[in-house]
């Protein structure tokens, strides 16, 4: 297990992982068909080539799956007991195919549970960051996390 305990989390802490990901058409097809998310912005090159991007633009659902799965492995793995919420999740500037993005974690606050005293709280977020240093994706969450052993 890799994961991160409660005490683990620093508040104002940066994790840069490691893991980057370069965006591809067949993975904006999958989850767009996936969800029946019939945008032709995303679909439709001919319509897209008309729009403010002049090109098809990413699945906003697809950035923020990857930006909150990218962390999974070195924050969450085997830790959390589950995603009690999304605060804020926002996408400054599109994603386009051959984006390749990668992904900072900063712990933002945490506090003990009250009635899981085995568990505590963390606010978490992650920046999504494309090839130019750009960020395509900000997402604050709450994560419920075991505490460390005894």
């Amino acid at each position: 297990m890799s994961g991160m305990y409660y005490e683990d989390f620093v508040i104002g802490e940066v994790l840069r992982h490691e893991v980057t990901r370069t965006v591809t058409e067949t993975d904006n097809l999958l989850i767009t068909t996936l969800t029946m998310n019939v945008q032709p912005l995303h679909l439709d090159a001919e319509f897209a080539g008309e729009s403010m991007f002049g090109k098809q633009i990413v699945n906003s659902i697809f950035t923020l799956g990857l930006v909150t799965g990218i962390p999974v492995q070195e924050t969450t793995l085997g830790t959390t007991l589950g995603n009690l919420g999304f605060r804020e999740v926002s996408f400054p500037k599109p994603v386009f195919f051959g984006d390749t993005l990668r992904v900072e974690t900063e712990a933002l606050d945490k506090r003990e549970s009250k009635s899981r005293p085995d568990t505590g709280i963390v606010g978490i977020e992650h920046r999504g960051i494309n090839q130019n240093d750009e960020l395509v994706c900000t997402v604050r969450r709450t994560a419920l996390m075991k505490r460390r052993p005894a």
